[in-house]
């Protein structure tokens, strides 16, 4: 005699990007390294903390980031990490520190470090048009009651004469 057995048929679940629910989530940047900020950001954009998570969908959430001017690079890079841009034209290369960066552009860091960390396809502008980055601690999104997000701890030791070195 063969048993009954139930099995499960095999089909694929496919999400419809528009009825996806996105969430708002606030970040203070202030004594984050930026490395480990932007890889967390990163994740909440791309949606890969959801469970119904796929690589050609777009269901990440919307992310704030108030205290860009705080975050931390580690080691020498203010000083020996740069930013390029070009124009296209011959000679007109431009290098900017990131000690530069950090005191006139600090949203334009995290950006790019969140740039970076994206996919590199169609998806990215998507992705980046919902991250908002604010220098100070205010930010003008209260009405979508955005929530306070707990990233992971870092292991680096914060020295006691880094945020003399910053300022």
């Amino acid at each position: 005699m063969k048993e009954a057995t139930k099995t499960m048929p095999n089909k694929t679940t496919w999400i419809d990007p528009k009825t996806v629910q996105r969430r708002w989530w606030v970040v203070d940047a202030s004594g984050k390294i930026l490395g480990r900020l932007a890889s967390d950001i990163a994740r909440l954009l791309m949606g890969k903390h959801k469970p119904q998570w796929q690589p050609n969908l777009d269901i990440g959430d919307f992310v704030i980031v108030v205290n860009a001017e705080k975050v931390r690079l580690t080691g020498k890079k203010l000083d020996q990490k740069f930013h390029y841009r070009h124009s296209g034209r011959p000679g007109n290369l431009k290098a900017y520190s990131y000690r530069w960066m950090l005191q006139n552009r600090p949203e334009r860091v995290i950006e790019l470090a969140v740039s970076k960390m994206l996919p590199k396809n169609r998806l990215r502008a998507r992705m980046l048009k919902r991250l908002r980055v604010y220098r100070g601690p205010t930010h003008p999104h209260q009405a979508q009651q955005p929530q306070p997000l707990a990233l992971t701890p870092t292991r680096v030791p914060i020295p006691a004469d880094a945020e003399k070195e910053v300022s």
